[in-house]
């Protein structure tokens, strides 16, 4: 029997629906961006973005992803260029959208794209590129600087940003001001869960306001479809949840940033940051979904999930295989890889969910060690 699991979703509870339910069964409207829809979107861009830009809600990041690419890709181009060491959403959006993923190797301390290999990628691949997709991993607050250059430059950029939401950096929220597209996941895994959904945003509202149509069908304002357009709404039943959730979201932060500080306190009373253990350099407040780090050289991470397993305590390895490894996406070009396969080979993400305690924790890091 499971002690310790990887993850234990904490949606809100029933109770805090029911105002929420008693509108919906008084409008009778369910879903096509209804009132409760409407409402969440206004708080969001008051509470995280300072109304700069404009946000709309998707059913899912994976299609959020599709539509920001559908919708900003260069069309001739053939490439997106992403990270391997990613979800495999990821690249499967490109390839929705009729293109190919390229992947590119990471950085060893924050294990985001390497920028440099982006730089040089650009430049071989010329107007093949049709766009660039960058994943914040693991919910880093990473700097968009430089991909704000390229998308300035003429070269689209939308940002996997899945698991950034709630995300700050000298108190501004991951992407705000970013004129390309970030998209953001709802899913119950993620901090902020809703079950099924996700956001995306732009600083550029005509952004917006096409994936907004392309989400709806691809319906004109005459009910006409005149783009490429799919059913990506979310219904106002799962606004009810993302509602309420904002109401306590502050909460799950902070719940959040505390276990992940207990993690650091035991990493450093058994020293094994000194003993070849390594966490990612992260920037930036952020609502943890689960505790990434590498194991040292000489081991590997199924070791460490195995001996973990023996303990009844659940870890994955968020994300071994990387996607080029993948069967799907094997065949797929890329730049050398060898930090991201360095990387995946040491990844061990342990449990990070509301109600564990220390002694949890304790045991965790304990445990990761083979006897």
């Amino acid at each position: 029997m499971i002690k310790i699991p990887f993850l234990r979703p904490n949606l809100i509870k029933h109770d805090t629906l029911i105002p929420y339910l008693t509108e919906i069964e008084s409008s009778r409207i369910y879903s096509n961006f209804g009132p409760l829809n409407t409402r969440f979107e206004q708080r969001v861009m008051d509470e995280y973005f300072d109304h700069l830009g404009a946000v709309t809600t998707v059913n899912n990041a994976t299609i959020g992803l599709m539509l920001a690419i559908s919708q900003s890709k260069r069309p001739k181009g053939k490439y997106v260029l992403m990270p391997s060491f990613t979800f495999a959403a990821t690249p499967l959006a490109a390839i929705w959208c009729g293109l190919e993923p390229f992947f590119v190797d990471i950085d060893s301390d924050n294990w985001c794209m390497d920028e440099k290999m982006v730089r040089e990628c650009l430049q071989i691949l010329g107007d093949e590129v049709a766009a660039v997709l960058p994943y914040a991993t693991f919910g880093t607050h990473m700097n968009l600087d430089f991909y704000r250059q390229i998308h300035e430059s003429g070269i689209p950029v939308v940002v996997d940003a899945a698991a950034s939401f709630g995300v700050t950096d000298n108190h501004n929220h991951f992407g705000k001001g970013f004129p390309g597209c970030v998209v953001y996941s709802f899913h119950a895994t993620k901090s902020f869960g809703v079950g099924e959904g996700g956001l995306v945003y732009s600083a550029n509202p005509e952004f917006i306001s096409r994936i907004r149509q392309a989400e709806n069908f691809g319906f004109s304002t005459n009910r006409e479809t005149d783009l490429l357009g799919l059913n990506g709404k979310i219904s106002e039943y799962t606004a009810a949840i993302a509602l309420s959730t904002l109401d306590i979201f502050d909460d799950k932060i902070k719940a959040r940033q505390q276990i992940y500080n207990w993690y650091l306190e035991q990493l450093d009373h058994k020293d094994l940051l000194n003993k070849g253990w390594a966490v990612q350099k992260t920037v930036g407040v952020i609502p943890y979904q689960f505790m990434s780090m590498c194991c040292p050289d000489g081991l590997h991470n199924r070791d460490i999930i195995h001996s973990l397993a023996s303990q009844n305590i659940e870890a994955r390895t968020y994300f071994a295989p990387p996607c080029h490894q993948h069967p799907l996406l094997n065949g797929y070009p890329h730049t050398p890889l060898p930090v991201t396969e360095q990387i995946s080979n040491r990844i061990v993400s342990l449990p990070l969910w509301e109600e564990m305690t220390n002694q949890d924790v304790r045991l965790i890091v304990e445990g990761m060690v083979p006897s």
